[in-house]
């Protein structure tokens, strides 16, 4: 005889199974009495799967969505399959920048039965995920730990490459991932300057648990944070634009991963732009297609009415008689 647990296990399994049993089709398959049928079909309820009833003698039980998530019963296959899924949206981004794929995916493979772990590895093993031509590799196993290391709560030993290629190690205490839909990003407070920093996660070569646990004060809003890491980050030269365009329509133009924003009255904007040189600073601020004055340096105004001058005299070449 089944345990109650069990039976309840599959009593879910026939329920998904079809759009409608009897109770005596029920009791059958289970081999239990129809009185024990409607009293797990009252315990499953209580569990949160809403399970609906018509009465009669040729009435029966349907299993619709309900409120709130009830437990899953996943064979080894769908488990699989699901663990599988959610890799990929975790890697692409397809779900915005929350961490819901990773969140998930830690929950399932906390649980799944290691030959269903096992395979798991090895498809992690086997499979390359490739990256659009910007955007760097990061393997499913590193954005998993660091999904981990946010949940635990504990501080952390973290081995990161800087910006020019520089190994440092340094304690730190995990909070977030944020996803900007080019790259992820590590949110954490650097222990030692008592600052909340950005890390960027395809360039963390080891996070160690230290087993300190520490109850974050205060910590910022990640996406922010990183969204202003990301538009001051450390390029060789910095421009000032001015854009005749309300707030609103400047960050949909240059987005706050791109530049630094500040409204100057109800119908324009500065932004600051950070880039390689003038001359690459220059083929991006053509390139928005909008009208703009550039504030600041004069090197990168020059660029800009320079590139502006070739394109005038290549087309007006174009119309000259041959």
């Amino acid at each position: 005889m089944l345990s109650a647990s069990a039976r309840l296990l599959r009593l879910v399994s026939l329920l998904a199974a079809r759009p409608s049993w009897t109770s005596g089709e029920l009791a059958a398959r289970m081999t239990v009495t129809e009185r024990t049928v409607r009293r797990d079909i009252a315990k499953l309820r209580e569990l949160g799967y809403a399970i609906e009833s018509d009465p009669g003698p040729w009435g029966g039980y349907r299993l619709r969505a309900g409120s709130r998530v009830p437990p899953l019963i996943l064979d080894d296959e769908e488990a699989l399959a699901v663990a599988v899924g959610l890799r990929e949206a975790a890697l692409s981004g397809a779900l915005g920048g929350d961490q819901a794929a990773l969140s998930a995916l830690l929950k399932l493979r906390q649980v799944l039965p290691p030959r269903i772990a096992g395979r798991l590895g090895e498809m992690d093993a086997a499979f390359v995920h490739t990256p659009r031509p910007d955007e760097p590799q990061i393997t499913p196993g590193m954005l998993l730990e660091l999904a981990a290391a946010c949940r635990r709560g504990e501080r952390a030993r973290l081995a990161y490459r800087d910006w020019e290629g520089r190994p440092t190690v340094r304690e730190v205490d995990p909070y977030r991932l944020v996803h900007t839909g080019r790259r992820w990003y590590f949110v954490a407070r650097d222990v030692a300057r008592d600052q909340w920093r950005t890390f960027r996660a395809d360039r963390v070569d080891r996070l160690q648990p230290t087993g300190h646990p520490v109850e974050l004060i205060d910590p910022p809003d990640p996406a922010l944070l990183v969204s202003r890491s990301v538009a001051t980050g450390p390029y060789p030269l910095y421009a000032t634009i001015r854009l005749p365009l309300p707030m609103d329509r400047s960050l949909r133009l240059i987005p706050s991963t791109v530049g630094s924003h500040r409204p100057e009255g109800p119908d324009a904007t500065i932004v600051d732009v950070g880039g390689p040189d003038a001359d690459g600073l220059a083929r991006y601020l053509l390139g928005l297609g909008t009208p703009l004055r550039v504030l600041a340096p004069d090197v990168v105004r020059d660029a800009l009415l320079r590139r502006v001058r070739d394109l005038l005299q290549d087309n007006a070449n174009d119309h000259l008689p041959g």
